[in-house]
């Protein structure tokens, strides 16, 4: 497990409404708002998107020391909006920590290493949980958890479970499976499956062909049925 980093960042309280939220935009600024359980009222102001993207390049849980006005707060960074078209950042949502309580977040995983089933026998990896969510106390937030899958055989399977969770409580069942060594795809059973599927398609087309004979021979009628934020 990896614990999350400090990032240093600073804010500028700014005004609300929608044509001042433009105005920041085209100044590569971004809305955000600040808030809290201990905060009397949320706070409102901007950050370089510049700042804010370098934050967001690494894919692991982000923790910041927010500055506005000359105060400072520790953060965690709980959402961000973007332009469906641009993908540029549209709104951030700053969560202020207390450190007795604890907060939900979700944690990537990140595997390590080759698996020994891919290496020496030609397996592949799947990942079918590649975020865990949690409940832990801000003095503890990891950055990621990190999976060493250099000894998985063809088979073999880690789960939510086998991670490091020392103050940390998992969300998500503890039986579910976050990697697994699948064997390699046979190439006969991919042909055969090729071929399996071309003999339905032809039984398909002989059965059609039957029934319009059958059909025309008996003048049946046809029929069809209609299926069907700031």
């Amino acid at each position: 497990m990896k614990q999350a980093n400090l990032y240093d960042l600073k804010g500028e309280k700014r005004e609300v409404g929608r044509k001042s939220v433009n105005v920041l935009r085209d100044e590569l600024k971004v809305p955000a708002v600040l808030y809290g359980p201990e905060m009397e009222e949320n706070i409102h102001f901007s950050i370089d998107e510049s700042d804010l993207e370098k934050i967001l390049s690494v894919s692991e849980t982000k923790l910041q020391n927010l500055t506005v006005d000359g105060k400072e707060y520790k953060t965690l960074l709980k959402n961000v909006e973007f332009d469906p078209v641009t993908d540029r950042p549209l709104h951030a949502d700053f969560y202020v920590l207390d450190p007795k309580r604890p907060v939900k977040l979700n944690v990537p995983v990140r595997l390590n290493g080759v698996a020994k089933g891919v290496r020496d026998g030609g397996g592949r990896v799947f990942q079918p949980l590649r975020i865990v969510r949690v409940k832990v106390l801000p003095e503890v937030i990891p950055a990621q958890f990190e999976l060493d899958i250099t000894e998985l055989g063809i088979g073999d399977s880690l789960h939510v479970s086998e991670l490091h969770l020392e103050g940390i409580d998992p969300l998500d069942d503890p039986r579910r499976t976050i990697v697994t060594i699948a064997p390699p795809k046979s190439e006969s059973v991919f042909e055969s499956s090729i071929l399996d599927e071309d003999e339905e398609d032809l039984e398909a087309g002989a059965e059609l062909e039957g029934d319009e004979e059958l059909a025309e021979g008996e003048g049946a009628e046809e029929s069809a049925e209609d299926e069907t934020k700031e």
